[in-house]
């Protein structure tokens, strides 16, 4: 399988979704009898945990289609990037989905701490000081010190930088994913799903997957 072929597998069954028919496939008892000895995922979803954006429902997937990791705000570690590379290095997934999504609670605590100077308390601090690395670019320009949102920047924005910005590191960070890039072998794509609509809009890619971003 291809990039191409596993990211047009994603949009149709996204389709089906938007539309109210999925088809469920994959998911039967002959199917897990299938898989009892091996899997052969097409995608890698770095997801976040968010419990209304499940990847095998939004994109109509079934059991071994997709290898899913999920952490609050799509956020990376070590431990992130090494199932990814599981994913593809070693069950030869084709596509790697950074997927987001709108009224992230992730992402709205970032921008509230980017506002006020306050963190969260506890350990979700930990998630709010990883995103944000993604959108300090574009709030440095709010302040001489750097601090708070620039005006015409809102959580939306912030997320859609948030997606943005972890397809770059993967392919920084991971020499595995981006020499799968420059082979051609592998893509790696961002998407924000839309919370109300049901549909998962292409922001980023690095590959080919026989289609460009939509502006945002």
């Amino acid at each position: 399988m291809t990039p191409l072929d596993a990211w047009t597998i994603l949009r149709e069954g996204n389709d089906r979704f938007v539309r109210g028919q999925p088809g469920h496939p994959c998911q039967d008892a002959a199917r897990r009898r299938e898989l009892q000895i091996a899997q052969h995922p097409h995608t890698v979803v770095l997801g976040c945990s968010d419990s209304r954006v499940a990847a095998e429902i939004i994109f109509d997937q079934g059991l071994g289609d997709v290898f899913v990791v999920r952490t609050a705000g799509h956020v990376l570690d070590t431990a992130v990037i090494g199932s990814i590379e599981c994913g593809t290095e070693v069950l030869g997934a084709a596509l790697v989905m950074v997927l987001g999504h709108d009224s992230c609670g992730a992402v709205a605590a970032t921008a509230q701490t980017l506002a006020t100077g306050e963190p969260p308390p506890g350990f979700p601090r930990t998630v709010v000081d990883k995103v944000i690395p993604s959108i300090t670019q574009i709030t440095s320009r709010a302040n001489a010190d750097g601090v708070g949102l620039p005006r015409e920047l809102d959580a939306a924005t912030l997320g859609t930088e948030h997606v943005r910005h972890t397809v770059a590191a993967l392919s920084e960070f991971s020499e595995a994913l981006r020499q799968g890039v420059d082979d051609g072998r592998l893509a790696i794509v961002g998407v924000e799903y839309d919370l109300v609509e049901g549909r998962a809009r292409l922001v980023e890619v690095e590959g080919d997957v026989g289609e460009r971003p939509t502006a945002s």
